[in-house]
């Protein structure tokens, strides 16, 4: 992107909306701007086909005003155009036209446009219509960022996540995390989804979309780690098929070892004896894993206890088991 439209961008963050004017008429193109520049908007103009696209591709505005009949590329094609691109197709194109007959309306909307106003043309008549589709890509820009957000904190605390079409199978959308995990654990790449998960899908999804039943976490182990995937919900739904997203954790004991050290106040040691309480050890066992006597081991232990609140092993194990599943679903402990 280049430098002006880094500045146009830059410019139109106090309202976030950037519109595309598109119209081989001077004076159209002047009165139009004046008013959405007096409005807050920040402007781009295009007089022929060739630039709508090529500012559309740069700058990706908000909206488009598009003008239906210019020589050369007529608004219909470069309407269709911009649909046909993904990084376009979401922009919500207004047609101007000054054909009224049924045919040009239903070719304007057939072409991609959500709306249309008829010349000649009434700047608060067109304000009024921008708004109302600028609302709908204002809350799906905000949906965006908040996603953006909650991927980007999932990944932070371990979680990654991923989203696989389906009946087709195939990886469409993958967090940095995801991708890194899938690779070491799998040996896979989007938009190939492993055999493992695979098979998980197919024999889980039946239940989880017709009777609500939240399938058991696939747990994929190498070695002392575990990489722990749990079908979280449906996303989305077309005729094609339905999209999934799907949350996977690596896990392993110093893994849970430490978020049960930061989680119940415990130092490093005593959450490491009290995850060998957990997996059914004795202090004997214990010491021996830990490489000190059962003493010691007991001697940690009932300063868990009091950390905890407990008086048995059995009600710590309690207590560090709900935690950790609170913490990180699908651990196995």
């Amino acid at each position: 992107m280049n430098t002006l439209v880094h500045n146009l961008r830059d410019a139109a963050s106090g309202t976030g909306d950037l519109v595309l004017i598109v119209d081989d008429v001077p004076d159209n193109l002047a009165v139009l701007h004046d008013a959405l520049d007096e409005s807050g908007y920040t402007v781009l103009v295009a007089t022929t086909g060739e630039q709508a696209l090529t500012r559309a591709a740069q700058a990706r505005p908000d909206v488009v005003l598009l003008d239906a009949v210019m020589p050369g590329m007529d608004g219909f094609e470069v309407a269709r155009r911009l649909k046909a691109d993904a990084a376009t197709a979401h922009i919500p194109i207004i047609f101007m036209t000054g054909l009224t007959d049924t045919e040009h309306l239903v070719a304007a909307l057939e072409a991609g446009g959500v709306d249309y106003v008829t010349k000649p043309i009434k700047p608060k008549e067109v304000l009024a219509r921008m708004n109302v589709h600028l609302q709908g890509a204002r809350q799906a820009r905000q949906q965006a960022r908040q996603a953006g957000q909650a991927r980007n904190a999932l990944d932070a605390f371990g979680y990654a996540s991923a989203t696989v079409r389906w009946p087709e199978g195939r990886i469409i959308w993958q967090t940095a995390l995801a991708r890194e995990l899938l690779a070491r654990y799998c040996g896979t790449q989007a938009p190939e989804t492993p055999a493992p998960v695979l098979d998980w899908l197919r024999r889980h999804l039946p239940d989880a979309q017709f009777r609500h039943i939240e399938p058991p976490p696939l747990v994929i182990e190498q070695g002392s780690e575990r990489l722990s995937l749990r079908l979280h919900q449906q996303t989305g739904h077309d005729d094609d098929g339905d999209e999934w997203l799907i949350i996977m954790r690596e896990a392993s004991d110093t893994a849970v070892i430490e978020a049960m050290s930061l989680s119940l106040g415990l130092t490093p040691r005593e959450a490491e004896v009290l995850y060998w309480v957990v997996k059914g050890k004795t202090n004997r066992d214990i010491g021996e894993i830990i490489g000190s006597s059962p003493a010691t081991a007991k001697k940690h232990l009932e300063r868990v206890y009091v950390k905890l609140g407990v008086e048995t092993r059995t009600a710590a194990a309690g207590v560090a088991i709900k935690r950790i599943r609170e913490l990180m679903p699908g651990a196995e402990i």
